[in-house]
């Protein structure tokens, strides 16, 4: 694809986003539930729990945040808590009403049962005019979570770790990355690709760059449910977690995966002991900040042979309001505020704000001229919505758990006695079988 067709389309985003704002900015964006000004419940008071998984930052930024809210808010007092395991943790916690006014959405939770959990947070069509990726917790024309920020998918690495070995270009598709990470072995200085497999979580990214894999923006939500070969070879699935099993096999990955250290890994990416990890651009700001030279820290697609190379835009967390909340106007105020008026999309999510119109972080403009495309991925069809999940979760698979990515990673490393095509044909007779359940 030439550079002018993508830069075309780089700039279409723009335009999309920008008219968008001018839609926004043009009506009159403070009436109704989907008030983003900062000023709905401005009269409200009260207390509320404000849950995150953001361990590294609730007593330091979150505070600094909560002290510019009550400049606005005087009378609402907000109280936050971290928590290390987030989705394990806040599941738990949903067995009962006691899990805080404001949360953010687990990924666990299926889109079917969201409103069991969740206030509605407005009309899907209103709310569109102000914010974008509202899709993914959408039912019957009701958004119940709304981005923290809107994250693109790939691999951050360590652009010196590659170029000492001889890796002075990032790699396009599965066959050169694989040989940019046996360079870096043969280097001897770094591990080349680390899987976090002891933390569990880092391992559902991959999931995150199957449209990359794809190369449409039509196959995670329209083909995927739509088809009976999703794990066969050729196949995004397949292709995908080749990937993985073939760096497990080859001993490109940490000597032993059950000892790995979330974040003892970022600190080992920003100082040369790793040479990649797939994750989201959220990550982006966390790495560098430990680098001694965060221009060492660069981020690039995952690679893929298809034919246009897209990096999905794809909502961070969404962050929603506990249903059994005694303190909702609160609870709103704080989540307005939060999306409109803090740098937590841009400057802690390492992504761009979910806020129509806003401006595009510096490393999305990275890749302005090149033939890489950003774009949100298509909604299911009408009357699918959920589908995939309805599917996944029959057949027990676990596309967004880490548990079949282990599998993957022992079989590569010859901990079991089964080889990629056997864990392959597994998932698919489950995906064909469920698949089949579900669309009766």
């Amino acid at each position: 694809m030439s550079k002018n067709k993508a830069l075309m389309g780089f700039l279409a985003l723009l335009l999309v986003l920008t008219t968008l704002a001018g839609c926004s900015k043009s009506g009159n964006a403070n009436e109704g539930a989907g008030d983003t000004s900062g000023n709905k419940g401005g009269g409200s008071s009260g207390e509320i729990t404000v849950i995150t998984q953001r361990t590294d930052i609730v007593d330091t930024v979150f505070k600094e945040y909560a002290a510019e809210f009550n400049k606005e808010h005087p009378d609402i007092k907000v109280n936050f808590q971290a928590l290390s395991d987030y989705e394990g943790q806040i599941t738990v916690r949903m067995n009962s009403d006691d899990y805080g006014d404001v949360l953010l959405i687990p990924t666990s939770i299926p889109l079917v049962d969201t409103p069991e959990f969740f206030e509605p947070l407005g009309d899907l069509a209103e709310l569109k005019k102000q914010y974008i990726g509202l899709d993914e917790r959408a039912i019957d024309g009701k958004a119940y979570g709304i981005p923290v920020a809107v994250n693109f998918s790939g691999l951050i690495y360590n652009k010196k770790v590659f170029a000492d070995a001889g890796v002075t270009t990032a790699p396009k598709t599965p066959e050169e990355f694989i040989a940019a990470l046996k360079a870096i072995k043969a280097k001897g200085d770094a591990i080349p690709l680390y899987t976090n497999y002891a933390d569990g979580w880092p391992l559902t990214q991959w999931e995150s760059v199957l449209t990359t894999v794809a190369g449409s923006v039509d196959y995670v939500n329209v083909d995927q449910p739509n088809t009976d070969e999703n794990f066969v070879p050729g196949k995004p699935h397949y292709e995908l977690y080749k990937v993985l099993y073939d760096a497990a096999k080859e001993g490109l990955i940490e000597p032993d995966p059950t000892t790995t250290n979330w974040e003892a890994s970022k600190a080992d990416l920003a100082n040369g002991k790793i040479g990649a990890m797939v994750v989201g651009s959220w990550a982006i700001g966390q790495v560098q900040a430990l680098a001694p030279n965060k221009e060492d820290i660069a981020y690039m697609p995952f690679p893929t042979n298809a034919s246009e190379v897209i990096m999905p835009l794809a909502g961070d967390y969404n962050i929603g309001i506990n249903k059994y909340s005694k303190n909702k106007e609160a609870a709103r105020a704080w989540i307005d505020w939060f999306l409109n008026k803090s740098d937590y999309a841009t400057v802690q999510a390492g992504g761009m704000s979910p806020v129509v119109g806003a401006p595009l972080p510096e490393t999305l403009k990275a890749f302005e001229g090149t033939a890489v495309k950003f774009e949100l991925q298509s909604p299911a069809k009408q009357g699918q919505e959920g589908l995939v999940d309805k599917i996944d979760k029959d057949a027990e698979i676990g596309l967004w758990q880490p548990e079949f990515k282990k599998r993957i990673i022992e079989a590569g490393i010859g901990n079991l006695n089964e080889s990629f095509d056997d864990i392959m044909k597994d998932l698919n007779e489950a995906w064909v079988k469920s698949r089949a359940k579900v669309m009766k």
